[in-house]
């Protein structure tokens, strides 16, 4: 009987053999980081639905990048608040595909680098993010979102951020609340044929994507429109109102922030400049009608928004309030309750499409949520997400400042798609 002995072992064989498993060791855990971050993680939990980054078998874990102590630190607070309460909800009754929700909650004062230091920190152990604030800090993250196929609805509506499929703008976008701002000045008899119109606006996408909106409306209708952009950071608009003053403006667009809204209106009517004033969403919170600025703001500001006020009727906002201040017993109301709640719903929507799917990896996540095209909370207009590239809504409220209401707002007219705005998405493609 022949028998083959093994080569004896050299050193130089082992040298070879150890080289060879630390490379084999280097590339299995390159590949496993490569998965973990684009969310490419197949492996089964026990009820057979496939997990990946975020998602085990006890819970499903989303991420905030949100602002509390910047310049919507109010609109932050209400989101974080909002969402959870949401999660709360609906882990009393049963979770999500058997697994209990929990939110994550990173503060970056809507400074860009901070909030790209906060994403690299959360995202390899999230599946979603329902709450990112800020069009800068979103454009920042675009790359790192699409890549790692995280579903993310920003509390932005710059236009800059569509056709992004893991990027969900909620409502409308700046551009289309700005058409609607000029057609119910127009509307309502407030600017005619000829007139300027003054609109203040942030710099960065907010601003610039408010102002292409005012611009094309203006041009439609006959009127131009007087520019005055300024930074977050700036709280004293007396010098922008001299200027628009000067300009003989008969009515002003501002898309800035509260602290910005306030300025403008308080100094406009010390200055004598009664015209009205119309602002995107992001510039108005409740809390300023305790500030000496609530007599102007009542008189003069109206609100454009894709969400209707708090203080509506519609059931599904008045069940949303009653939580609310159950929940957070003196808390403020404001509208990023409301923005909050709905997205942290939405979100849900698809996590239970997902599962029911068989897969809650961040691809499968996506998925569900562009599956939907008459996506319906009840806490305003329906939304249709298969348009990657087009707002998931055309239609805008109008509401105004009111210090009896609850969220300190009241609303004027129903959501409504603005004459032109159809036409003006062909043209802009």
């Amino acid at each position: 009987m022949n028998v083959t002995h093994p080569r004896p072992r050299t050193a130089r064989t082992a040298r070879t053999t150890a080289l060879a498993a630390a490379l084999a060791a280097v590339l299995l855990a390159g590949t496993a980081c490569s998965s973990k971050a684009d969310g490419g993680s197949t492996d089964d939990a026990a009820d057979g639905v496939k997990a990946g980054p975020g998602v085990s078998d006890k819970s499903i874990r989303l991420g905030a990048l949100t602002d509390l102590t910047g310049p919507y630190a109010t609109l932050g607070k209400s989101i974080v608040q909002a969402q959870q309460m949401w999660a709360d909800e609906t882990n009393a009754a049963g979770g999500i595909c058997g697994r209990k929700v929990e939110i994550v909650v990173k503060d970056h004062g809507y400074d860009v680098q901070k909030a790209v230091t906060a994403y690299a920190d959360i995202s390899p152990d999230v599946v979603a993010l329902p709450q990112v604030i800020g069009s800068p800090v979103v454009a920042a993250l675009l790359d790192d979102i699409e890549r790692d196929h995280m579903l993310t609805f920003p509390q932005a509506w710059a236009a800059s951020l569509l056709g992004r499929d893991s990027v969900q703008v909620l409502g409308t976008t700046y551009d289309l609340d700005m058409i609607s701002a000029v057609d119910f000045l127009t509307r309502t008899k407030k600017i005619a044929k000829g007139d300027t119109i003054g609109h203040v606006y942030f710099e960065g996408d907010y601003g610039a994507n408010a102002l292409e909106g005012s611009e094309w409306a203006a041009e439609q209708a006959g009127m131009k429109v007087a520019g005055q952009k300024i930074k977050a950071t700036d709280t004293d608009l007396t010098a922008q109102v001299s200027a628009l003053s000067k300009a003989g403006v008969k009515a002003i667009l501002i898309s800035a922030g509260p602290a910005q809204t306030a300025s403008l209106a308080g100094v406009a009517a010390a200055r004598g400049l009664n015209v009205p004033i119309v602002s995107s969403a992001p510039g108005y919170a409740p809390q300023l009608l305790k500030t000496p600025a609530a007599a102007a703001l009542e008189a003069m500001v109206h609100v454009v928004s894709a969400a209707p006020a708090v203080s509506s009727d519609l059931p599904g906002v008045k069940k949303m309030v009653a939580s609310y201040n159950k929940a957070y017993p003196g808390e403020p109301v404001d509208s990023g309750v409301l923005s909050g709640y709905n997205a942290a719903q939405l979100m849900g929507v698809d996590l239970k499409k997902a599962c029911e799917g068989g897969s809650l990896t961040r691809q499968d996540v996506v998925k569900a949520h562009r599956s939907q095209k008459n996506a319906d909370t009840g806490l305003g207009t329906p939304q249709d997400f298969t348009l990657v590239t087009a707002p998931a809504s055309r239609s805008t409220y109008v509401l105004k400042p009111d210090a009896k209401a609850v969220g300190g707002l009241v609303g004027v007219e129903e959501a409504h798609k603005a004459p032109g705005v159809d036409a003006y998405l062909a043209a802009r493609g």
